[in-house]
């Protein structure tokens, strides 16, 4: 199996097109059209992972975190991201990174918080807008269930948890073809009426080429009519954060037992509440940005990291607000890409990376 089989599949989960205008995913080191020797998932990339996969013969490195986040003007060793490139490269070892993309997809990274937590019913908690598009197009009847087939296979169709989804009006098309045309009905030189079917469908922006692709290779017609559409709507299935409930409600200070014990946190920065906690709302990583989504969303508790000291004052005791810190809130996101490569190759086995990445220490 080569390496770029590995990345078509993590760039199906999570879609670079789902990243964050700031960050830096995807394939940042090596060549992906070599042969895959054994795999190394961490969340962060350092020189010690790098050492860490050659010593376990992993010619590749699958990390949350990009090794290489803001441009470099050289490689000269001086810092420990330099080495770890230098050392990567020479030793022929691939990094590829899925980072924000894989925060704003489910499954993803506040996937496995919620799990953790043991939260149902979850949904999305701020949902991308801007990244659908509906197709229209018009089909002989004879040729419409073939098309929809395909534009369905493709990718196009799915709105939440249903799929093959599309909207069908009949009617009749006019056209007239033109002197060196070869037309799948009608004459030359003379207007020819058609019953067609139109067809609507939605599907995700970065899946437009493909879906065109299946468009044009399923249609009967020499020169086919099609509409794209951009929407406004949410993307139900994509965005930041989640929100969930406890099968039971908690107390604040049963909360806070739960999230330690779950999310192994060593300690936990939080603001007051008063009443039980049902209902929750979770982000990886730096989530505060989410905070009155949380509150819209009638979360009564919002864990996530990398708040700072005035800004838990905004929780104005609508909501408890949770720190966790950054790393304790996305170290399960090694396990979470361990699983999802097992299940789709089923006879490859993944490392999970062994080194402790965390920079910051606790005194307790």
């Amino acid at each position: 199996m080569q390496i770029k089989e590995i990345i078509r599949f993590l760039e199906e989960l999570a879609p670079p097109a789902f990243q964050e205008s700031y960050d830096n995913v995807g394939l940042l080191v090596g060549r992906a059209d070599q042969e895959l020797t054994q795999l190394l998932i961490s969340l962060d990339v350092t020189e010690a992972v790098v050492e860490e996969a050659i010593s376990r013969q992993c010619n590749c490195i699958v990390a949350h975190h990009p090794l290489i986040f803001h441009p470099l003007k050289r490689i000269t060793g001086a810092t420990d991201v330099e080495r770890a490139i230098m050392r990567a490269i020479k030793a022929d070892i691939v990094i590829y990174a899925a980072h924000t993309n894989l925060d704003q997809v489910m499954p993803g990274v506040n996937t496995m918080i919620a799990e953790q937590l043991g939260l149902i019913q979850t949904q999305v908690l701020a949902p991308l807008r801007g990244k659908l598009r509906k197709l229209v197009t018009f089909v002989p009847h004879a040729h419409a269930a073939a098309l929809r087939a395909a534009l369905f296979r493709a990718g196009a169709g799915v709105i939440g948890n249903y799929d093959e989804c599309s909207y069908n009006v009949e009617g009749t098309g006019t056209f007239k073809a033109r002197a060196g045309t070869n037309p799948y009905v009608g004459r030359i030189g003379e207007q020819h009426l058609e019953p067609e079917t139109r067809v609507e469908t939605i599907f995700p922006a970065h899946l437009e080429a493909r879906v065109i692709e299946a468009l044009l290779q399923n249609h009967p017609y020499e020169e086919v009519a099609y509409d794209i559409y951009p929407l406004e709507n949410p993307h139900p299935q994509v965005g930041a954060g989640l929100v969930g409930r406890l099968p039971e409600p908690m107390w604040p200070q049963e909360l806070l037992l739960h999230v330690k014990q779950r999310m192994r946190a060593t300690c936990i920065r939080y603001t007051h509440y008063a009443g039980r906690i049902e209902k929750v709302a979770v982000c990886g990583g730096a989530g505060i940005f989410l905070l009155s989504d949380a509150i819209r969303a009638g979360a009564q508790a919002f864990i996530t990291a990398d708040v700072k000291y005035h800004e838990f004052f905004r929780a104005e005791g609508q909501i408890m607000l949770l720190d966790i810190g950054h790393y304790e809130s996305e170290q399960f996101t090694t396990d979470l890409l361990a699983r999802l490569l097992q299940e789709k190759f089923p006879n490859f086995a993944p490392l999970k990376s062994e080194v402790h990445t965390n920079p910051v220490n606790y005194f307790v």
